[in-house]
C-alpha cells in the first residue's frame, strides 16, 4: 500500500493534504488576489504605465494640425509657411500659392485624414468581431471588389470624359458592395457567420475579384488603361477635390458616431462569442450587421482613396499600446492615429520623388509591413488582443 500518492490516469503523483479538520478558510480565498498576487510578468503588464487619455488625444490632434500645416507646405512646389497661414486665414490674396493651398493642397490633406481615420475605426472593430489582430478592411475583399469596378468603368469606358470624376469613384463603391454581398453570403451559413468563415470567405473573394481585374486589362487590349488602374490598385489621393470629401467625411462621422454607441457589445466579444451571449448579447445578429457597417464605411473609404493597406491594420494595435482596449476609448484614438498615419504617407509620397507622384499605398506598405512584423514577434504566444 502506497501513502501519500493518488493515482491520476495510471500516474501516481503526489497528493495535496487534506486540510486540517475545523481549518477555516484563508480570508481572501476565492477573491481576485489583485496585480500584487498575480504572475509577474502578468503584474507587469497590467502596470505598465500608460499616459492620461486627453494627453494622449491632445497630442495626437496637435501632431495632426503640425503634419497637416507641413504638408500644404511642401510638395513639388514649396510654399513658404507665412503664405500658408495667410491662405487659410483668408488674408491673401489671389495667388498661384492661395489656388495651391486651398484646391489643391487643403482637399487631398482633409482627404487623406477622413480616409485614414475610416480605415483605422473600422480595423479596429473587425478586429473585435472576429478576434483576429491579422483582421483589416481588406480582409472583407471590399478594396478588391473597389479595384474590379474601377477597372471595368476604364476598360469599357462608362461616363466618357466624366470617368474621373463621378463613374470611376461610383464603380469602384458598386464594385466594393458586389465583394461585401459575396463575402456576408459565403459566411453565413445556417443562419450564422463565424469569424473563421469571414476570413476565408474575404481572402478567397479578395483573390477572385484581383484575378478579374488583371483578366478585364489584359482582356481588354487597352495599355493607357494599365497605369490608371494600377494607380488605383496602389491607391492614392491625387484625385481629391472638395465635392469628394463630403460622402467620406459625412460616412465617417455616422459610422463613428454609431459604432461609439456600441462599444460595450464590441467590449463583449473580446472576452468570447460564449460569454458574450451568456451576458445577454445576440452575438450572430450584432456581429453581421456590425460586418455590414464595416463594410459600406470601408468601401466608401476605398471608393475615394483607392486600396491603401496596413493603415487599418497598425493604427488599431498602436491605439491599443497607448490607451488599452475598451472600445469606447480605442476608436477616438485609432481615428486620430489613422488620420495622422495617412497625411504623413502621403506627405511622403508627395516629396521623396518630387514631382513624381508616389502611390500611398505602396508607402504604408513598406512601413506597415516591417512594424506589423516587429508587433507580431514581441506578443507572446497566444495572447489575446
Amino acid at each position: 500500500m502506497t501513502t501519500g500518492t493518488r493515482e491520476t490516469d495510471g500516474r501516481d503523483t503526489p497528493a495535496t493534504p487534506p486540510a486540517p479538520t475545523g481549518a477555516k478558510p484563508h480570508p481572501g480565498a476565492g477573491k481576485d488576489p489583485g496585480p500584487a498576487g498575480r504572475p509577474a510578468a502578468e503584474a507587469r503588464r497590467t502596470a505598465v504605465g500608460r499616459l492620461p487619455y486627453p494627453v494622449v488625444v491632445i497630442g495626437l490632434l496637435v501632431a495632426l494640425a503640425l503634419t497637416s500645416l507641413v504638408s500644404l507646405a511642401l510638395g513639388s512646389v514649396r510654399i513658404p509657411p507665412g503664405q500658408v497661414l495667410d491662405a487659410l486665414t483668408g488674408r491673401a490674396g489671389p495667388s498661384p500659392y492661395r489656388t495651391i493651398v486651398l484646391d489643391v493642397r487643403l482637399p487631398r490633406v482633409l482627404l487623406g485624414a477622413v480616409v485614414g481615420a475610416g480605415l483605422a475605426v473600422v480595423g479596429a472593430v473587425l478586429q473585435a468581431l472576429v478576434r483576429n489582430r491579422l483582421a483589416d478592411p481588406f480582409l472583407l475583399g471590399v478594396s478588391s471588389g473597389a479595384s474590379a469596378g474601377a477597372v471595368l468603368v476604364l476598360v469599357i469606358g462608362i461616363g466618357g470624359g466624366i470617368t474621373t470624376t463621378l463613374a470611376l469613384p461610383a464603380g469602384a463603391f458598386a464594385g466594393a458592395l458586389v465583394s461585401l454581398v459575396l463575402v456576408y453570403g459565403l459566411a453565413r451559413r445556417g443562419g450564422t457567420m463565424t469569424g473563421t468563415r469571414l476570413v476565408l470567405a474575404g481572402v478567397a473573394v479578395s483573390y477572385i475579384l484581383s484575378a478579374l481585374a488583371t483578366l478585364l486589362l489584359v482582356v481588354a487590349g487597352r495599355p493607357e488603361h494599365f497605369q490608371e488602374a494600377l494607380y488605383w490598385t496602389l491607391g492614392g489621393l491625387g484625385s481629391a477635390r472638395w465635392d469628394t470629401l463630403v460622402l467620406p467625411a459625412a460616412v465617417l462621422a455616422l459610422g463613428v458616431g454609431v459604432l461609439l454607441t456600441l462599444a460595450r457589445p464590441l467590449d463583449l466579444l473580446l472576452v468570447g462569442e460564449e460569454s458574450a451571449t451568456v451576458l445577454g448579447l445576440d452575438t450572430p445578429r450584432f456581429r453581421a450587421a456590425v460586418f455590414v457597417l464595416a463594410s459600406l464605411v470601408t468601401a466608401v473609404m476605398v471608393a475615394a482613396s483607392g486600396a491603401v493597406g496596413f493603415v487599418g491594420l497598425m493604427a488599431p494595435h498602436a491605439a491599443r499600446l497607448a490607451v488599452g482596449a475598451p472600445h469606447r476609448r480605442l476608436l477616438p484614438v485609432a481615428a486620430l492615429g489613422g488620420a495622422l498615419a495617412l497625411v504623413l504617407a502621403d506627405l511622403a509620397a508627395r516629396t521623396v520623388a518630387a514631382p513624381q507622384d508616389i502611390p500611398v499605398g505602396v508607402l504604408t506598405a513598406l512601413t506597415g509591413g516591417p512594424f506589423f512584423l516587429w508587433l507580431m514577434r514581441r506578443r507572446p504566444e497566444g495572447a489575446s488582443l
